[in-house]
């Protein structure tokens, strides 16, 4: 049934039921050890949300969604969620901090042309290069690396940043595409808050970048 066909005056209509905001905010994860699994997910730096008796809520860094457990939250057997996907902009940072911190992390790979490599790919171009993660009942997450947006996924109006680190390795990147384009004019650009601002926005909304 479409969501919009019992409210809404058509395709865009102002009352179409698809226009409310429908915000995922949070994830059942099955486990089968309440306290083991609430080990694991602080060892990951994730924050441990105020919730009611009985329910176990973490949130990961800048993330908009949380994951919770707890007794009877779910009909699932423990470790059957699967392929679900932790968006990091640097993947090497990510997983070498992790390691350091104890948490057991799968090797990064790419995929390519040729299939699956080892190392994040050669071009760092996003969504390519990944990193398993599995918590202690098996249920499998996966990093993946992504700094440039595909078309229409990010509303470039509402471009934002989730944490520091982010912005930061968003304006390094723009650093380095700014000093290009230096060359490319062969002097020095006076307005180069402008540009930044504008590489940053169009990477994030994966829109055409300043050249």
């Amino acid at each position: 049934m479409s969501m919009t066909g019992e409210r809404g005056s058509g395709a865009n209509g102002a009352d179409s039921a698809g226009s409310a905001d429908m915000k995922l905010e949070v994830l059942t994860v099955p486990v089968s050890d309440v306290d083991r699994a609430k080990e694991f997910y602080l060892s990951l730096g994730w924050r441990l949300d105020k919730t009611p008796p009985g329910v176990v809520q973490f949130t990961p860094p800048a993330s908009g969604c949380s994951v919770q457990f707890g007794p009877n939250r779910t009909s699932a057997a423990p470790g059957s969620a699967q392929g679900m996907f932790l968006i990091v902009s640097d993947i090497v940072a990510v997983r070498d901090a992790l390691v350091a911190a104890g948490v057991e992390v799968g090797e990064i790979y790419h995929l390519g042309p040729d299939g699956r490599g080892s190392g994040p790919a050669p071009d760092r171009r996003s969504y390519l290069s990944y990193a398993p993660l599995t918590d202690p009942d098996g249920n499998g997450w996966l990093f993946q690396e992504v700094t440039t947006r595909l078309p229409g996924r990010v509303d470039a109006a509402s471009t934002s940043f989730g944490s520091a680190s982010d912005l930061a390795s968003a304006m390094r990147r723009a650093s380095v595409a700014h000093g290009e384009h230096e060359k490319r004019i062969g002097e020095a650009d006076p307005d180069w808050p402008d540009w930044y601002a504008g590489y940053m926005v169009a990477e994030q909304a994966g829109t055409e970048l300043p050249t």
